[in-house]
Parts: structure tokens; C-alpha cells; sequence
């Protein structure tokens, strides 16, 4: 995420990150991070928490592009495959997220993590839509 106008949502997690939003429009959604020493696990290549988050972030918004009253996509399933390593520091993960269902109330994605033409990793979520965020007091906070 380069900023605010830039991004939607402010999702502590993805600016600590370094996460970058692309584009999010018409079901579609698109992120990249460069990735740096941070990013990887000890074989030093992209973690795959990392990935995943990606995924899970790029398959969200592209489903909350097609609902723009919604405040949140919360993810209610996703399952990943892994393709191959992820890169090593200073390469770019590109991901693509795209919404193929939707209802009222859920949205079905998937999403395809890229390291140049190097296809690492595939993804499908199931996200609900909520219209306010009531998730901290639901969760005993006030």
C-alpha cells in the first residue's frame, strides 16, 4: 500500500508489510510486494504466510469491488496450492484476485500468486460480506 488514496481499506498488517495495491476494480483485484529479508523463511525464499496473505488480501477486495457497501470481506474458507518457491529478496510477487460468485451475502474467489512469469502459487476463499465492523466487540473488546 503506497497510501491512503491509494488503497481502500487501512489494513495495519498489509502496510507493515509493504503490500502494494495495484488495481481493484470490477471483481477484479491486483497486489505486489517486493519482497526483502523480512519476507522470507529460513530457506531464505518468499514464506509462505507471506503468499498466503497475499492471496487472501487480492481475492477480498476483488470480491468487495463488486460490493461497495460492504466494509469488509472476511474470509470464511481458502485453500492454497503451492506451486513453487516464491522468490528470494528483491524479487516481486504480483497477485490476481478475481470474484467468479457472488450472493448477498458471500463472495467465491480465486487468485494466482506470480513471480515474474513463474507461477507460484494458486488459491480459492470464500469471503462474507459485513456491512459495519462490529468484529472487536464481537470479540469481547469494546
Amino acid at each position: 500500500m503506497t497510501d491512503g488514496e491509494n488503497f481502500p481499506l487501512e489494513i495495519p498488517f498489509l502496510r507493515e508489510l509493504g503490500v502494494e495495491l495495484l488495481e481493484m476494480d470490477a471483481g477484479e483485484a491486483q497486489l505486489a510486494l517486493t519482497l526483502e529479508p523480512r519476507h522470507l523463511n529460513s530457506w531464505e525464499v518468499a514464506h509462505g504466510g507471506v503468499t498466503m496473505t497475499l492471496l487472501d488480501a487480492a481475492m477480498s477486495l476483488a470480491g468487495r469491488s463488486l460490493h461497495p457497501d460492504a466494509k469488509a470481506g472476511v474470509t470464511v474458507e481458502m485453500k492454497t496450492s503451492f506451486l513453487q518457491a516464491g522468490g528470494e529478496a528483491g524479487s516481486r510477487l504480483i497477485v490476481r484476485g478475481k470474484a467468479f460468485h457472488r450472493s448477498t451475502t458471500m463472495c467465491f474467489c480465486e487468485a494466482e500468486a506470480k513471480n515474474g512469469d513463474q507461477l507460484v502459487a494458486k488459491a480459492m476463499g470464500t469471503f462474507k460480506y459485513l456491512k459495519r465492523l462490529d468484529i472487536k466487540r464481537k470479540a469481547g473488546g469494546k
